[in-house]
């Protein structure tokens, strides 16, 4: 929100400088970002000076090029190439000098010595757009003749300077966003900080009815959405450019003026937190003015020329034919003010924020009234509003209001009751503050006693304070005006001890495998858990139906919650490899989300939603590069695996638990899942399927391992890990060389040879996969490593043959295996 200095002062008295205000602002919880000193007129006219054309010739390689001399009250006058159309002898004109610079927009140029076809040019003569104080670009700007020569363009214009102050206005202090929400909370510190000062605006004595030639019917068909609406009409208007005064006061804040009857409800909106809406009274079709809903897909245009379908949610503003306005958004095409109007209907209205926020969202529509709306404005200041913009367009545009104000109000929105007890206000805070002290506050913030007693305070709050509307509220309000600064800091320190529980547990292993996969050379990244729904399209295990989607969604790209960590860090792979940054180990601990239809129970509505956490890894690009002592080897699943393994190592999930079988989850080119005997699914991975990596825009293959982190953790809750001696007994290594047909996988081999024997049996690895040359058609060989130990004593022969023949045995059972 953008505070002029100057503006400010007009509704409250005080004399700090504008640092100070900052200071203050600050202090009370409306925190200033930024403090500029500013000219309404951009660049401020410096260099720019008034001229006198003494000679004015036409250019000798031109036709229609002159060539001027211009005095600046200076020694000599300069010579200066003009190519208006008007320029003429005797003229007092405005100068651009050289070193000026003139702006266009962002752009702006620097006026230098320049040859106009062969003729030197020391300057520039200028017109109104070119210099800003206007729009008008058909010739150069004429100034009366008694116009001092060598005056200041600025000093011409009375031209001022001011402060903006840039107040980041936090989303629950609605009641903050116009200079006369700030001015109140400024005057509620001086008063607390012992300033004399006054709070005050324009009272609404100077308005009146003139005639009734022009009156306008309402009538709200939504009272859930228009809680409160009033018109007024004025006939007769003059629209023409606003006077400089209203023009500079927009340009400070960054508005543009438009016309003196925009410039009009704009100026409002800004000075008290009123969004208004002027209509041509020639489209209010029988001068009645309809608030309602439209059919689903009625098609409506914008001023700004879009086509939009509004939704039977929307609520319109319509005339008894069509709708002229999506209420609190944007303006119909042709129902706003144009230089042709001359009679106007100004629209004040109190909308539901949550209507105006849907409504807003859904067409894509940020406008400075809808943010207003969206966050709930004063819907007692809606008539002080529409009086006071009324008394401008009588002053201003000439016009005559020509109807008595017409405001419907069916249900009066009432104050907010709260009871403030000082105890309750001395203990949130941390320290006694007096009862005048506490008294003297809401006071100042316009909160009404309703009655007191010693214990505390019954209390009205205004409706436009939609934060306050409990005791806390109440006395956060009392501390930002206080002074947190004002609270001491104890000089005790209390605090009690807590027994250690599972989310401690969870945190900890967190941290320890965070720090393993730091060492091992990943970066950890963190990503927004909202995303697009689009993501997920043809997914078979993260399918659209199961997403947890936003009611109100802020756009397209963030309307669903993640329902895998995947796309997070397929972005942040995207984002790296288009910086030339290709090769990457990246890792994310954060939470997933799914949604179950068939769960769905409206006495519990939350047993069809489930939260996880996970942990994601992702690989891709070169393992080594630009290594002198290792030639350049690609990332692959095997190191993803290993990495996986060693996570499950780390935390005491013995390996011999899991079980490895082949992924049906097609975000996957390739892929493993990892379940433990009961079946649970711990973990995923594999090689990231064409058609999402490009769709990702990504050119290496990434490999993504997801890692059910909920469900691990749970699995090693109960495990402990123990420390025992090295075995003083040998352990038998035995290899067997098995064929099999093509299909069959190792994780099968392995599942098998671990069902056989459980007590003696260690390890199970492969070392050798061969196909091809002297083997039968459709069958592979794979040469097989068993490892064998007792603990307690050395196995012998008899006991190792018996092992291997029951291995041997099972594997010809079920899978037809072969001895080569």
């Amino acid at each position: 929100m953008n505070i002029s200095y100057k503006w400010l002062k007009e509704y409250v008295d005080f004399d700090l400088t504008p640092q100070e205000v900052c200071d203050a602002l600050t202090s009370e919880g409306l925190e200033v970002d930024a403090l500029e000193e500013v000219q309404s007129i951009k660049g401020g006219l410096k260099g720019l000076y008034v001229g006198k054309v003494l000679t004015c010739e036409m250019h000798p390689n031109s036709d229609h090029l002159h060539v001027t001399t211009v005095d600046l009250g200076r020694e000599t006058p300069s010579q200066i190439v003009c190519g208006a159309p008007n320029v003429a002898a005797g003229q007092k004109v405005i100068v651009a000098d050289l070193g000026c610079v003139l702006y266009d927009g962002d752009k702006e140029f620097v006026i230098k010595k320049s040859k106009l076809r062969g003729v030197e040019s020391f300057g520039m003569i200028c017109a109104e757009d070119e210099i800003g104080v206007g729009t008008d670009h058909n010739g150069i700007i004429v100034l009366p003749e008694d116009t001092k020569v060598g005056m200041p363009a600025a000093e011409y214009y009375n031209l001022e300077s001011d402060w903006l102050i840039e107040v980041d206005i936090t989303a629950n202090r609605a009641d903050a966003l116009s200079h006369w929400g700030v001015a109140r909370d400024l005057y509620a510190w001086l008063v607390q900080n012992g300033y004399k000062t006054s709070l005050h605006r324009p009272d609404c004595e100077a308005f009146s009815v003139d005639n009734e030639d022009l009156p306008v019917e309402v009538t709200i068909e939504n009272n859930e959405a228009c809680k409160r609406y009033a018109c007024v009409s004025i006939t007769g208007c003059d629209v023409k450019e606003s006077p400089e005064w209203l023009q500079n006061k927009l340009r400070t804040i960054g508005l543009r003026p438009i016309n003196n009857i925009v410039d009009i409800t704009n100026y409002i909106m800004m000075a008290y937190g009123q969004p208004l809406h002027c209509f041509d009274a020639d489209m209010v079709k029988g001068h009645h003015i309809v608030v309602k809903t439209m059919p689903e897909g009625t098609p409506f245009v914008t001023l700004d020329g879009e086509e939009h379908k509004l939704s039977n949610h929307d609520l319109a503003i319509c005339n008894e034919e069509d709708a002229m306005c999506i209420a609190g958004v944007f303006g119909g095409k042709g129902s706003g003010t144009y230089d042709s109007t001359t009679n106007v209907v100004l629209e004040s209205a109190y909308f539901h924020p949550t209507w105006i926020r849907k409504s807003a969202r859904r067409h894509g529509l940020s406008t400075d009234a809808s943010f207003r709306f969206e966050r709930g404005i004063d819907p007692n200041g809606v008539i002080y509003a529409l009086k006071q913009a009324a008394i401008m367009c009588k002053e201003l545009a000439g016009g005559k209001v020509s109807m008595e104000i017409k405001d419907v109000y069916p249900e009066p929105i009432q104050d907010f009751k709260v009871s403030l007890k000082y105890d309750y206000v001395n203990s949130l805070v941390g320290k006694e503050i007096p009862a005048e002290t506490v008294k003297s506050i809401v006071t100042s913030l316009e909160m009404k006693i309703e009655s007191e007693t010693s214990e505390g305070l019954e209390l009205c709050v205004p409706p436009y304070r939609v934060d306050v509307q409990r005791p806390c509220d109440v006395v956060e309000d009392i501390l930002r005006i206080y002074g947190y600064n004002n609270v001491e800091i104890s000089t005790q320190l209390k605090s009690s001890l807590v027994i250690k529980g599972d989310e401690d547990n969870k945190h900890k292993l967190e941290n320890l495998i965070g720090e393993q996969l730091v060492g091992d050379g990943f970066n950890e990244i963190l990503n927004n858990s909202l995303t697009k729904a689009a993501y997920y399209t043809d997914l078979n295990c993260y399918s659209q139906e199961n997403l947890v989607k936003i009611m109100n969604p802020l756009s397209s790209d963030l309307n669903v919650l993640r329902g895998t960590l995947l796309f997070g860090g397929l972005e942040s792979i995207a984002y790296n490899a288009n910086r030339k940054n290709p090769d990457l180990k990246f890792f994310e601990f954060g939470n997933v989300y799914h949604y179950s239809p068939e769960k769905k129970n409206n006495d519990n509505p939350m047993q069809a939603y489930k939260e996880e956490t996970h942990l994601g890894l992702w690989i891709t690009g070169k393992r080594v590069s630009g290594s002198w002592i290792h030639a350049d080897e690609d990332s692959s699943f095997f190191e993803l695996k290993a990495h996986v393994l060693n996570i499950f190592r780390r935390i005491g999930l013995p390996l011999g638990s899991v079980v490895f079988k082949e992924c049906s989850n097609n975000i996957y080119h390739k892929g493993l899942s990892v379940m433990n005997r009961g079946g649970k699914l711990l973990a995923e991975l594999g090689i990231i399927c064409k058609k999402l990596q490009k769709a990702m825009g990504i050119e290496n293959e990434v490999y993504y391992a997801d890692i059910n982190w909920t469900a691990v953790t749970k699995a090693v809750r109960k495990s402990t890990i123990s420390f025992r001696e090295i075995s003083k007994y040998p352990a038998v290594s035995r290899d067997l060389a098995l064929l099999l047909d093509k299909d069959v996988k190792f994780e099968a081999i392995e599942r098998i040879a671990y069902q056989s024997e459980k007590k003696f049996l260690k390890e199970v690895d492969l070392f050798d996969v061969y196909e091809g040359k002297n083997l039968p058609e459709g069958k592979k060989s794979y040469a097989v490593n068993f490892i064998l130990q007792d603990e307690s004593k050395t196995l012998n022969d008899k006991q190792i043959d018996a092992i291997m023949t029951k291995i041997i045995a099972n594997l010809k059972k079920e899978l037809k295996a072969e001895l080569r």
